[in-house]
C-alpha cells in the first residue's frame, strides 16, 4: 500500500536527508506562512477560528502563532491553520492546487512545542509536510476541485499526521493508522463560490487539528485502514473527478522533491486569477493608461480556473464579501486598473463596494484559453482596447511567484516586512525563521511574532 511507503519515509527522515535547497525551500515557505498568519492578526481576519480554539483550552501544549497563551496542540493548530490562510496569501503549488504550508506549519509549531523540538526537528517536519500535501495533491491534479472538494482540505489532514507522527517519533505501523484515520475527516466543500461566505479559510485549520487527533488517536491504539489511499472507498475513489496517479504520491520519494517547486503569492487573491493579473500589469507597462481610458477588456483563462474566478456573480455585480472578491476575476482585473497594484487593502469592505470599480469589471470579457497544463500553472492573456482605437496586448508564460517564475530571496523578504507591517522587529524575526535549523526550539519566533501581531 503507498500508505505504507509514505509512512516508512515520514518515519525515518531526517534534517541530514535534506539537501540545502530543500531546508532553504522549507524555510522559506515557513517565513512566508509565518508572515501571512501576522498580517491577519494585525488585520483582523480569522478572528472567529482564533476565539474558537481559545475557548477549547486544554494542556497548555502549543501557543498558537501570535498567541501568548498555552492550549492544546489540537487547538493551537487549529488557530494557527485558520489565520494563516484567512488572508488567501498563502503558498500554492500549481500541479497540486494545494495550499501547503496552511496544512504543514500548523501542526508543526504546535506538535513541535509540545514535544520540545528543536529548530532542526520542526523545519524537517514541516519540510515533509509540504512534500507530503503536494504529493497527495499531484495524485490527481484539479481532481477534488473537479469534484466541488477543496484539495488542501482532502490531503491537510494526512499531511498533519505525518507531521505529527514524524515529530512524535511513530514507529511505521502507528504512522500507518495515523493516515488512515485522518482519511476519514478528509472533506472541505467548494460551496463556499456561490456565496459570500468565507469557510474556505477554516479548511486548513480544521484539517491541522484533525490530523493531530488522528495522531493521537493512533498512538492510543486506534486503527485505520492501510488502503485509505487507493482503496475502492478511499479518499481519490470517494473526492475526485479526474484519473489517478499514485505512482507520483511514492516516485523518487526522497530524492526528488516537489517542496522545491511550491509557489508564493504576490497578490493576497486565488492563484487561478494570478497569470491574468500578471498579464493586465504587462499590457499596461509604464504607460499611463487610466481605467477610464479602458473601453474593453477581454482576458484569456484556463477553462478549469474559470468556474472559480469566474462564476455568475463576477463582472455583474459588486463581490458579495471580500473573500468573494478574492475570487472575482473581473473585479480584481478592474481593481488593479484603478488602483495600479493588489494588495491586502484591495479586498476590504469599503473597496469592495466601489462603484467605478464594478464599472470597469462590467468590461471585463473571459475567454478560455485551453491547455495541457494545470490551470495553476498555465499561461495567461489580456487584450485591452483603449478609447482612442489602440490595443495593448500582452501574454505570459506563468504566473509571478510559481515554480517557473519564483520570488526571490528579497522579494520575498519585502512581503514578510510587509505583512508585519513595516514593524522594525521584522528582520529579526525572519532571520530566525531563516535560521531555523540553527535554533534551540520555537520560543523566540513565538515571541516576535506575538509582541508585532498581539491577539486580542
Amino acid at each position: 500500500m503507498t500508505s505504507t511507503i509514505l509512512a516508512q519515509w515520514a518515519s525515518s527522515v531526517t534534517v541530514a536527508d535534506l539537501s540545502e535547497d530543500v531546508r532553504h525551500a522549507a524555510a522559506r515557505h515557513l517565513l512566508d506562512g509565518v508572515g501571512n498568519t501576522v498580517a491577519a492578526q494585525r488585520l483582523g481576519y480569522g478572528r472567529p477560528g482564533w476565539t474558537v480554539a481559545d475557548t477549547l483550552g486544554g494542556p497548555p501544549e502549543a501557543r498558537p502563532l501570535t498567541g501568548t497563551r498555552g492550549l492544546s496542540a489540537p487547538a493551537a493548530a487549529f488557530a494557527t491553520g485558520v489565520m494563516l490562510h484567512s488572508l488567501d496569501f498563502d503558498d500554492t503549488h500549481a500541479g497540486a492546487l494545494v495550499h501547503a504550508t496552511a496544512v504543514s506549519l500548523p501542526a508543526a509549531f504546535a506538535v513541535g512545542q509540545q514535544v520540545s523540538a528543536s529548530g532542526a526537528d520542526v523545519l524537517t517536519a514541516a519540510a515533509l509536510g509540504l512534500e507530503t500535501a503536494c504529493r497527495l495533491g499531484e495524485v490527481s491534479p484539479h481532481g477534488f476541485h473537479a469534484r466541488g472538494v477543496h484539495a488542501t482540505a482532502a490531503v491537510g489532514p494526512l499531511t498533519a499526521a505525518l507531521v505529527t507522527g514524524h515529530l512524535s517519533k511513530f514507529d511505521t505501523e502507528t504512522m500507518v493508522n495515523a493516515l488512515g484515520i485522518a482519511g476519514s475527516s478528509s472533506s472541505g466543500l467548494l460551496e463556499f463560490l456561490d456565496t459570500d461566505a468565507d469557510t474556505k479559510a477554516l479548511h486548513p485549520g480544521s484539517a491541522s487539528m484533525n490530523g493531530v487527533l488522528a495522531a493521537r488517536l493512533a498512538a492510543a491504539g486506534a486503527t485505520g485502514p492501510s488502503s485509505v489511499l487507493e482503496g475502492r472507498r478511499g479518499i481519490y475513489a470517494a473526492l475526485t473527478d479526474r484519473p489517478t496517479n499514485f505512482a507520483a504520491l511514492t516516485e523518487g520519494l526522497g530524492m526528488r522533491w516537489e517542496a522545491t517547486r511550491i509557489g508564493i503569492k504576490p497578490y493576497p487573491s486565488c492563484q487561478l486569477m494570478h497569470v491574468t493579473l500578471d498579464a493586465v500589469s504587462k499590457a499596461l507597462g509604464d504607460s499611463a493608461v487610466q481605467a477610464s481610458d479602458v473601453a474593453d477588456i477581454e482576458v484569456f483563462v484556463h477553462p478549469d480556473s474559470s468556474p472559480f474566478v469566474c462564476g455568475p456573480n463576477t463582472g455583474v455585480a459588486s463581490p458579495r464579501s471580500t473573500y468573494d472578491g478574492k475570487f472575482d476575476l473581473p473585479w480584481s482585473v478592474a481593481a488593479l486598473l484603478h488602483d495600479g497594484a493588489i494588495t491586502v487593502s484591495t479586498y476590504t469592505d469599503e473597496s469592495i463596494a466601489r462603484e467605478d470599480v464594478l464599472v470597469t469589471a462590467r468590461k471585463v470579457r473571459v475567454t478560455n484559453l485551453p491547455s495541457e497544463v494545470p490551470a495553476a500553472a498555465a499561461s495567461g492573456r489580456a487584450v485591452l482596447t483603449l478609447t482612442d482605437g489602440r490595443v495593448l496586448d500582452a501574454s505570459v508564460g506563468g504566473s509571478q511567484g510559481s515554480a517557473g517564475f519564483p520570488l526571490s530571496d528579497d522579494r520575498l523578504l519585502e512581503k514578510f516586512v510587509a505583512n508585519c507591517g513595516n514593524d522594525s522587529r521584522a528582520a529579526e524575526l525572519a532571520d530566525r525563521i531563516l535560521g531555523l535549523v540553527d535554533e534551540p526550539d520555537l520560543a523566540p519566533i513565538l515571541d516576535l511574532a506575538a509582541a508585532i501581531a498581539p491577539a486580542p
